[in-house]
């Protein structure tokens, strides 16, 4: 079958698609999948070269992030709610492949009203964006929300659900093209460049001085933040899309009675493991209503062409998220 695989640790634009790669076999609790869509994350360019924290053994087929069916000739372990055929996604190492295997507790049923495209990028950003959101943030109807990064994946997924869930929602971005992208596919109510000196400002002028409630930072703007958060304000520290990681200020916490807390959705499976249904059921439902879509990069790439997906996630030209295709659906039920 074809896959990306990863004989050698290097960078993602020396390593060429293989069509010989071994069918996976399914394990007890695994079943076999079909692939249709393969979502592209940062840490893939990292995981090829070594540098990624999960460093499965040498060879390896590249990709996490999935949807797909269920493969007509996949195992059904005990107690498994699909069935060959089934519409699923997920996540589990080897996506960039025709054929991966995925442990039964990684994988989710496909809403009808969602295309393999869209469903390719839900498994890891959209419960981070919520979770953080509503979890960590608690974050109530018609208060002020600021997200930053608010056109790449988790971004834009917390601008849509902040405006789902009542909320007066601010994107901020580095580039007017990405504030279009947050205020057109997000619903953003206003949008800051945080590009400019002093952007805070702009912030504090939309909330009449008063600032924002919540701010959503995957970025690593935390500590400029602090000059437009409200008094009780909550910061949530999602990732440190900037490269650096920052040392924070305890005395303006204290002086503002402000809450910074830190969201690592990869450790609930750990910690708290029935949040995850919770969350999950959540979002499903936003998705079945209509009131939450997925929003892709405007480039599809096939599979073939993987690695310039992966260049344009690098040198972050892209937004939303960006998936490859990895087979045709030709009974799609949805449009992008």
């Amino acid at each position: 079958m074809r896959g990306l695989q990863v004989k050698e640790l290097a960078h993602h634009s020396k390593i060429e698609l293989s069509y010989d790669v071994p069918e996976p076999t399914a394990k007890e609790g695994e079943i076999l999948i079909d692939v249709y869509s393969g979502g592209l994350n940062f840490f893939d360019i990292l995981q090829t070269q070594g540098k990624y924290q999960i460093k499965p053994p040498l060879p390896f087929v590249l990709g996490t992030e999935f949807a797909g069916k269920v493969a007509q000739n996949s195992p059904i372990p005990p107690g498994c709610p699909f069935k060959p055929g089934d519409r699923v996604f997920g996540a589990g190492q080897g996506a960039y492949a025709d054929k991966m295997v995925v442990k039964l507790d990684s994988v989710l049923p496909l809403p009808d009203e969602l295309t393999f495209e869209q469903g390719a990028g839900l498994y890891i950003t959209w419960p981070t964006s919520y979770e953080g959101l509503v979890g960590r943030a608690q974050m109530k109807p018609d208060e002020w929300v600021l997200i930053t990064a608010a056109a790449g994946g988790v971004g834009i997924a917390a601008v849509q659900l902040a405006k789902a869930l009542g909320g007066k929602v601010i994107a901020a971005a580095g580039s007017q093209e990405k504030l279009e992208i947050a205020r057109r596919y997000g619903g953003a109510d206003y949008v800051v460049d945080y590009s400019k000196p002093d952007w805070q400002k702009d912030v504090l002028k939309i909330t009449n001085g008063v600032g924002v409630d919540i701010v959503f930072d995957p970025v690593g703007l935390v500590q400029s933040s602090f000059k437009c958060l409200a008094w009780r304000g909550r910061v949530v520290v999602v990732g440190f899309a900037a490269g650096s990681i920052e040392k924070l200020p305890s005395n303006l916490i204290l002086l503002k009675n402000i809450s910074v807390v830190g969201l690592h959705w990869g450790a609930y499976r750990i910690h708290e493991k029935k949040q995850i249904a919770v969350v999950w059921k959540a979002l499903l439902d936003l998705f079945s209503s209509g009131k939450a879509k997925p929003v892709i990069y405007s480039e599809i790439y096939p599979l073939e062409k993987l690695s310039q997906g992966l260049a344009a996630l690098e040198h972050r030209k892209t937004y939303g998220k960006v998936v490859v295709t990895i087979r045709k659906d030709d009974m799609a039920t949805a449009k992008l």
